[in-house]
């Protein structure tokens, strides 16, 4: 190779090695640029004012209301059903009538009674004249003497029948059911159900809890009971009576709730929704529960301060619903970011873009 020849090399070499070196000067400037330009992006995200209120401690459970008090009337005498004066729905007091049976047969087995109480009466007071003369034995008279009794109690027994043929309420309520119908026999031995009566001034609720929630529960704590059917339409009951004995089946207790039905508006057999108030605090320091970061058993909050996102580390307390208690972290004056967070990094520029 001449002089020539090597003079080209080295000088294409220094042209390429030139090249190499501006191309890199570029692609740093260009990270530079890269690098100011993301640190001034702003993330859009949506805030709220943290808040000050009052929260429960809940345990949420099911329970389908009952009527407090029923009553399934049966005939306790036999014979054809004349007569029913009440329908499904309607309310009746108690000792109203509800329906008529053949009364015939038991009005002629109480003029029977009477009759034989009549002639026995009168043969005790023919007997008693000359018992006192003693002309009759004592245990003639004694014999006759119990016969009277025995003729007085079966008057009472046939009047007992004939006011048994009459099927009255034997508690105030609504008739729940009606079985009994016009022309059909009743047997008193057969127990028949005709009528369902319910009480519905006061309902309960039947709730089976954990073993592990017996020392939360006491009796007239409160409960919140959440009715679909009504349109969510809450109710507060109380509870009245808890089991002492704990299944060993199922590792639960029972729980009775005493709802108040004043204006008539629960039915017996609807579903409801249960959240039994252990505590309540007030005047603490609430924030939505989407603000909230979990990780690893920690949980953070991303609280805006000077156009950025600050990470702060908060504890909390009572959980009900949508809202959490916190107990430390905030101060209750900030505002937090509810959307836009899962991404965010501590100190990173936000713009608020709430509703």
């Amino acid at each position: 190779m001449d002089k020539k020849q090597t003079h080209l090399l080295i000088t294409g070499i220094l042209s390429i090695g030139l090249c190499m070196l501006l191309a890199g000067c570029e692609n740093a400037d260009a990270v530079t640029e890269a690098t100011e330009d993301e640190s001034s992006i702003t993330i859009p995200v949506e805030t709220q004012l943290v808040s000050r209120g009052t929260i429960s401690s809940t345990y949420s459970t099911t329970a389908i209301l009952e009527a407090q008090q029923e009553a399934f009337v049966v005939a306790r005498a036999s014979g054809i059903i004349e007569s029913i004066a009440v329908e499904e729905g309607d309310y009746v007091e108690k000792g109203q009538v509800l329906a008529q049976l053949d009364r015939r047969r038991y009005e002629l087995n109480l003029l029977k009674a009477n009759a034989d109480l009549a002639g026995i009466e009168q043969e005790l007071a023919k007997i008693n004249q000359v018992y006192s003369r003693k002309l009759v034995s004592d245990d003639v008279y004694e014999k006759l003497s119990a016969t009277f009794e025995a003729a007085k109690a079966n008057v009472e027994l046939a009047k007992l029948d004939l006011q048994e043929t009459t099927i009255t309420a034997p508690i105030s309520g609504y008739i729940a059911e009606r079985n009994a119908k016009v022309g059909n026999l009743t047997e008193s031995f057969q127990r028949e159900r005709m009528f369902h009566i319910v009480q519905q001034n006061t309902l309960q609720g039947i709730v089976y809890l954990p073993e592990s929630e017996l020392p939360h529960i006491n009796v007239k704590q409160q409960a919140t009971l959440t009715l679909l059917a009504l349109n969510n339409e809450t109710v507060t009951a109380v509870v009245s009576r808890i089991s002492p004995v704990i299944d060993a089946t199922t590792g639960t207790f029972k729980v009775t709730l005493n709802v108040p039905n004043s204006h008539g508006t629960l039915k017996a057999g609807m579903f409801s929704e249960v959240a039994l108030n252990y505590a309540t605090h007030e005047n603490t320091t609430l924030l939505p529960r989407q603000a909230l970061i979990s990780i690893d058993n920690e949980n953070t909050v991303f609280v805006v301060r000077d156009g950025k996102a600050q990470k702060v580390p908060v504890i909390l307390g009572f959980e009900q619903g949508d809202m959490v208690e916190i107990t430390s972290g905030l101060i209750g004056s900030e505002t937090v970011i509810t959307y836009g967070h899962q991404n965010l990094k501590d100190q990173t520029p936000v713009d608020i873009v709430n509703g």
